[in-house]
This record gives structure tokens, sequence and C-alpha cells, in this order.
């Protein structure tokens, strides 16, 4: 249950594959997390959706959430929005020129919340056209179950598109990149995996639902 979240960029073969990679790099380490039971949200949203995520001292990046191309997806992360789930916790693991990862209660990647979704992306046979560019904002996952997605998201900093068809995508960044970048470039981490301490892991203050 208590397996490392880490973003699995694969590029040891055409065909894009979880498993049997030797020699990979950290941008080629999948995001795990606890591979519990799938429990589905009920899908209510359709549509285009935006939050704020207000990062302590730093500001507010805006997202557009798409629920027509993951459902799934959106109305999780919006639920558990709502229900002040995000507030203070923090971005746990950060890549400069990679990605920023966040939103796991235990500030360690190994936490969730009390449940499980469905993997809304190629691999787990759901069409889902968003690709991983810079801005693209997506859910992290185990390497070892696709339908392991809890409350553990990453933003992309820069192109990261052989993610594609392997991890939920689910919207963008329309405001506020400068904040993404500023976090990648200069929060302090202790190793090539992007982990960060503790006392250095930048603060979700809030996730604000606007609509």
């Amino acid at each position: 249950m208590k397996k490392l979240m880490t973003i699995l960029a694969i590029t040891c073969f055409s065909v894009i594959s979880l498993v049997g990679c030797s020699n990979t790099s950290t941008k080629e380490q999948a995001v795990a997390t606890t591979a519990a039971t799938p429990t589905r949200e009920p899908v209510i949203l359709t549509g285009k959706h935006h939050v704020e995520i207000e990062v302590d001292t730093l500001g507010t990046i805006k997202v557009e959430l798409d629920a027509d191309t993951a459902p799934v997806t959106v109305n999780n992360f919006i639920t558990l929005a709502n229900n002040k789930f995000y507030d203070g916790l923090t971005f746990h693991r950060i890549i400069n020129n990679f990605m920023i990862q966040g939103g796991d209660p235990l500030g360690n990647g190994t936490g969730g919340s009390d449940k499980t979704i469905k993997g809304e992306f190629k691999s787990n046979g759901v069409k889902n056209a968003i690709s991983h560019v810079r801005g693209t904002i997506s859910m992290a996952r185990s390497a070892q179950s696709y339908d392991s997605a809890s409350s553990q998201f990453f933003i992309c900093q820069a192109d990261a598109k052989y993610l594609d068809g392997e991890y939920a995508a689910f919207g963008k960044v329309t405001s506020g990149m400068e904040i993404v970048d500023q976090i990648a470039k200069t929060t302090t981490v202790q190793d090539k995996n992007g982990t960060v301490a503790k006392e250095n892991q930048p603060v979700i203050k809030t996730i604000k639902v606007i609509d």
C-alpha cells in the first residue's frame, strides 16, 4: 500500500508500456499510489469547469477542467476541492523542466483520499485527447494499477507527450504558469526523483471551485 508516487515517462519502447524498462531516468518513473479497489464517483459533471489553486506566498494557478473528456476525474477532483480536502496540502515532488506533483495528505507520495477512480486514458480503454503538454493537469497513479488515482495530481511544466494514453489528463492551466515555473525552479529537492523535504514543500492554501 506504500508505493512511492512517481510519474512514468516511458521511452524504452516505441509502444508505450508501464513495465520492462531498464536503466530508466527520473522522468521514466510512474506516479505510484496505493492500489486500492477502485471506487467510481457518480458522474454528474459535463462541460468545462474552473478552479483556482492558491499556493501560499506565491499566488494563484487558474485551471480549466474538461469534464467532457474526463468526467470521472473532474468530478472526483471538484468533490475533493469542495470538501476542502486539498487545503493545507503540499507539492511534495518537483522536477524542474518536467512537472510539479501534489495533493498527498501524507506529503510523501504514498497517500490519497479514501477513494480511487477509474483511469480515463487510452491504455485503460477510455478515449482521452488531452495531451500532456506544458500546463496540462493530470492524475498521478500507481504503476501497478490503472484504476488507482485518488487525490494526487501533477501539472506539467514542460511537454511530456510520452505520458499520453497512460495517465488521465483532465484540464489545463489558463493563468499562473509563472507560479508553476517558480515552484519548479526554486524549490530545493533532495534527489533526482524530485523528493522535497517537508519543510520545503510549497503549500496549497486552498483549491477554490469557481464553476
